[in-house]
């Protein structure tokens, strides 16, 4: 396998150990520790089996890639999780709650929110106005026409976000303007508005320079400890450093799981999901 280069050292987050309780309804609820777990998720699209029998688990706090080659399942698992195509055998469970069936709408409620491929973004509207509106969009008061003030809790949110994706600077630009790698950072920053339990990245780096993929990495290097994600890649000078645990896939199915010094190691993951470059 090539040298990876060394951008920051590899991520030391470490799970949140038990299950944590919360008010709820007439007493209190026992929540599961794991954030996020699959049993047997499979995806099939006719005959074709997408996704085939994927069981993993993202403890709370802990940060997880999904490494494959193109046409491994990745996109495909991740849209089984948020629901967007749900699984056709399997179950998903969030927090200990099972929402194997819950439409992605209510997915998001509970604190699940996810990037995409190919950014999805207001091109017309500034850094700004986007962040309030993802801040809005997840807000009890989403619905409001009425115009938010200065110190209105939305537009403290903003702020919030402008300073933790690191685009204040550029605040009042429009998206249009923005360069590849700033679209993504403002797409994270999107996904942070609401106080979100687990993102789920999908290929962050793909595109972007490498004083871009500097920046990507100080920028997941700095969220909450306390927030899980999963990070689907293909630039294992990112995937490999931010995170503590890796699934391998291939075909569709697991093929290995480890961490990050095991994986890059596997003589297995070397010739398959390498290949020839490497």
């Amino acid at each position: 396998m090539a040298s990876i280069t060394p951008l920051r050292p590899r991520a030391t987050h470490r799970a949140v150990a038990g299950p944590h309780t919360v008010a709820g309804g007439s007493g209190a609820q026992l929540l599961s520790g794991d954030a996020l777990r699959l049993d047997g998720v499979t995806r099939a699209f006719g005959a074709l089996k997408a996704v085939d029998n994927i069981s993993l688990t993202v403890t709370a706090g802990q940060k997880y890639a999904i490494l494959g080659s193109n046409g491994a399942g990745k996109t495909t698992l991740f849209n089984a999780i948020t629901g967007d195509f749900p699984p056709t055998a399997g179950r998903i469970h969030f927090f200990g709650e099972d929402i194997t069936d819950l439409p992605p709408h209510d997915r998001i409620r509970k604190g699940m929110r996810r990037t995409y491929q190919s950014s999805l973004l207001f091109r017309d509207l500034t850094v700004r106005d986007n962040l309030f509106l993802a801040v809005r969009g997840v807000a009890s008061g989403r619905f409001s026409f009425l115009r938010a003030r200065a110190n209105n809790a939305s537009t403290r949110a903003t702020n919030d976000l402008l300073e933790r994706a690191r685009l204040t600077h550029i605040a009042d630009e429009r998206v249009a303007n923005l360069a590849h790698g700033q679209q993504r950072q403002l797409e994270i920053g999107m996904a942070l508005a609401g106080a979100p339990r687990l993102i789920l990245f999908d290929e962050p780096a793909a595109g972007l320079s490498p004083h871009e993929r500097r920046e990507l990495v100080a920028l997941l290097g700095s969220l909450p400890a306390h927030m899980s994600f999963v990070l689907i890649e293909h630039d294992l000078d990112i995937a490999l450093r931010v995170v503590d645990r890796v699934t391998v896939m291939h075909n569709g199915r697991e093929l290995r799981t480890g961490t990050p010094d095991e994986i890059e190691n596997d003589a297995q993951v070397q010739a398959i999901y390498m290949g020839s470059k490497h």
